[in-house]
């Protein structure tokens, strides 16, 4: 009632203050002036609103059913029979699948808990994607299996991604390859192409779990299995034939599966997730743009980034002919880019062309200063400062995020010739400094020598 008040409010403010595309707000940026437009920007702040609504009655709905303490095996078998009623995919309690349920409660009740809170951004959109497919909406704890929902992953045989595809068969879904781009690590490209793979292996078999166990191993395995199992095509008959890690594929699945849809059962607590999937979006992009120029001209972070575009391996979104690339932003950001779109553009190809071009042979390309963190700092603001890369200073530096604090000292590799000019006449004064001690210390040395000769004499 509060919220359907506070949107008529807002739709009756627009409304009166003109609703045009004319009105403009500016926006902070350090790079260029960004500006927005005040009714769309009042819209998504609507439908933002919308969504936390709805996560609270959820969250307030959970809290009546938590309750804690053990759970003993006939719970556990009742839990799994009404689990098994939801879906077409076969669950029945197995020891394993009870051995599995209470080591991981036991062992990695941590592990589930950091698990949940990625699931809450991933699985709204597997979700999606599994039904369109005709796959069952459990199979999005697979990748949990697969990747621990990691979507950089990548195994030691080579397979990457949420969904752990090898790259042969990736290039049998579309997913693409390139010195730029994985779209094996892609979150929603990669979700399509597991979809189909699946439900191609459940035609193959007939059976949901014997489709996961051919995911995990390849076809060629599962049908072997059944030759060596006397020709028994349920999963528990063969699994003594199967590799050992596909044998505990399966009741980790189950395991998993179990585990989210009773987490609050078991006191495992739900932490709020860094992103919303429903609250953010994505703009394609028609001109090649670096992380560091997103950074640099809007403020969100690198590791921002990486997260909701993890296909690009460079941290550089191509342009090239024939090939969509997106770009997923939170949805305040999606709004910004839109409306200063060709300034963006603009913005980035200066820096590409500046960066591009050699510097004056007087200058030296690795000139070292170590530069201290003052107030107002962030790494994009260093990076323009010291023309360089947002991702270069945190190589530099060890970083592993964005954060910096007040006081700390960065190694920096300018390409600013100002910076640079200042650097080698300052090196030259020392030098020429040094040079004159020296000399003074030798004559000076050289006339005590010959004072203390000549009193001997």
């Amino acid at each position: 009632m509060i919220l359907m008040r506070l949107t008529s409010l807002i739709i009756l403010f627009v409304f009166f203050n003109g609703f045009s595309q004319q009105e403009k707000i500016k926006v902070d940026s350090t790079m260029i002036l960004l500006n927005d437009f005040k009714a769309a920007g009042i819209l998504d702040s609507l439908f933002e609103a919308s969504i936390l609504n709805l996560k609270n009655r959820r969250r307030q709905v959970d809290k009546q059913s938590l309750y804690k303490g053990s759970v003993n095996l006939d719970t556990i078998k009742k839990r799994l029979a009404y689990l098994d009623s939801k879906t077409p995919i076969d669950i029945v309690y197995n020891p394993i699948i009870g051995h599995f349920i209470n080591t991981y409660l036991d062992r990695r009740r941590s592990s589930y808990k950091k698990l949940i809170k990625r699931s809450s951004y991933y699985f709204p959109m597997f979700e999606e994607i599994l039904d369109k497919e005709g796959v069952p909406l459990e199979m999005k704890y697979l990748s949990i299996i697969e990747s621990a929902l990691l979507p950089r992953a990548k195994s030691s045989a080579g397979a990457s991604g949420i969904w752990q595809f090898m790259f042969s068969t990736g290039k049998i879904y579309d997913l693409e390859v390139s010195s730029y781009v994985d779209e094996r690590l892609a979150p929603l490209r990669a979700t399509n192409a597991a979809a189909k793979y699946l439900k191609s292996l459940y035609d193959i078999f007939g059976d949901w779990t014997l489709a996961m166990a051919a995911y995990n191993s390849g076809p060629g395995n599962v049908t072997k299995a059944i030759r060596r199992s006397g020709g028994y095509t349920n999963f528990w008959n063969i699994r003594p034939f199967l590799p050992k890690e596909t044998a505990n594929y399966i009741p980790a699945f189950f395991a998993t599966l179990y585990i989210f849809e009773y987490a609050q059962s078991h006191g495992i607590a739900l932490d709020e997730p860094q992103f919303n999937f429903l609250k953010t979006d994505t703009v394609q992009i028609r001109q090649t743009i670096h992380f560091d120029h997103l950074t640099e001209i809007f403020g969100i972070t690198t590791d921002e980034l990486e997260f909701l575009n993890p296909s690009y391996k460079l941290n550089i979104i191509p342009n090239i002919e024939g090939r969509d690339y997106t770009l997923r932003l939170p949805l305040n950001y999606i709004g910004l880019f839109i409306a200063n779109e060709d300034e963006v553009y603009a913005y980035a190809q200066k820096e590409i062309n500046s960066r591009e071009k050699p510097l004056p042979k007087f200058y030296k390309m690795d000139s070292k200063i170590i530069y201290r963190v003052v107030s107002g700092d962030y790494l994009g603001k260093i990076a323009q400062k010291f023309k360089v890369k947002v991702s270069e200073i945190k190589r530099w530096n060890n970083l592993k995020t964005d954060n910096i604090n007040i006081g700390d000292k960065l190694i920096i590799y300018t390409r600013n010739l100002e910076y640079q000019t200042s650097l080698l006449f300052n090196n030259l004064h020392n030098r020429t400094e040094t040079n004159i001690k020296k000399t003074f210390m030798k004559e000076s040395a050289r006339e005590i020598i010959n004072i203390f000769d000549h009193k001997t004499d």
